[in-house]
């Protein structure tokens, strides 16, 4: 048996370990505060942000994985990295009572949860700081984990895989919408010169951060494509693993189930 201080300490990142920051390699331990500080920043735009830089489409992606979700009462939602609530909004506004919109960055909560009450959705939805990678959560206590432009930020995936396994009850349905790092080949060089031209000029000019923007292009060339992704789920013990593609294939859908 483990003991909960070595159970601890496996959590953490080793003061050795490499991981990436955008196109830079930086210490595990050190990544957290570097995203951190990106969102701490753009939080105030960051919704407006989404907009301008995806046309909107963000909107439509993020409808189709809310209507994949199915929202109805009594089923417990875990809006991993949910940032200012999008996710949990939808949720609760199409019939879900219960969601936890969970964020390392207590400035997007913060913005997050003012926004929801704006918008008249005053129930339904508990707003976290808190890391996925270590969720402060029951085993087999969650119906549905959900992250939406959030898992290409953790540290540590394969651990934030392993606690979302973890947390999910049996027959528990895991989703995630994320960037891909290659559109089809059509889009292609659009999409390099829009991802590497256009956004970070975008984000200086909006939210007077270029380099946050910077940073959102070369994260999103970081992550693992669909198919890689779609074994890092398996590998971490979820089951039925499926992917649609959105948009050309400038984003994608990963589902899963916990058996």
């Amino acid at each position: 048996m483990v003991s909960a201080m070595a159970a601890t300490a496996a959590r953490r990142p080793s003061r050795t370990e490499r991981v990436d920051f955008g196109y830079r390699r930086v210490g595990a331990a050190e990544k957290p505060s570097l995203v951190g500080a990106v969102f701490a920043k753009v939080a105030p735009r960051y919704d407006l942000m989404n907009d301008l830089m995806s046309g909107g489409l963000h909107r439509l992606w993020k409808a189709a994985l809310i209507a994949q979700l199915k929202p109805r009462p009594g089923i417990r939602l875990l809006d991993a990295g949910g940032g200012t609530g999008d996710i949990s909004i939808g949720f609760v506004r199409k019939g879900g009572t219960d969601a936890m919109v969970l964020d390392p960055s207590r400035a997007m909560v913060e913005v997050g949860r003012d926004r929801a009450m704006d918008r008249g959705v005053l129930n339904g939805i508990t707003w976290l700081v808190g890391n996925a990678e270590d969720l402060p959560l029951a085993t087999n206590s969650v119906d549905t984990w959900v992250a939406a432009f959030s898992v290409r930020n953790m540290t540590r995936v394969g651990r934030a895989l392993a606690e979302a396994r973890r947390v999910l009850k049996p027959g528990g349905r895991f989703l995630c919408l994320e960037f891909a790092p290659t559109a089809y080949p059509l889009f292609r060089p659009l999409y390099e010169a829009y991802s590497f031209r256009v956004l970070p000029a975008l984000g200086e000019l909006v939210a007077g951060d270029r380099g946050a923007y910077q940073y959102l292009a070369e994260s999103i060339r970081r992550f693992p494509a669909p198919d890689a992704f779609a074994g890092m789920i398996e590998d971490a013990g979820l089951s039925r693993v499926s992917v649609r593609n959105l948009s050309g294939g400038v984003a994608a859908i990963h589902g899963a189930w916990r058996l």
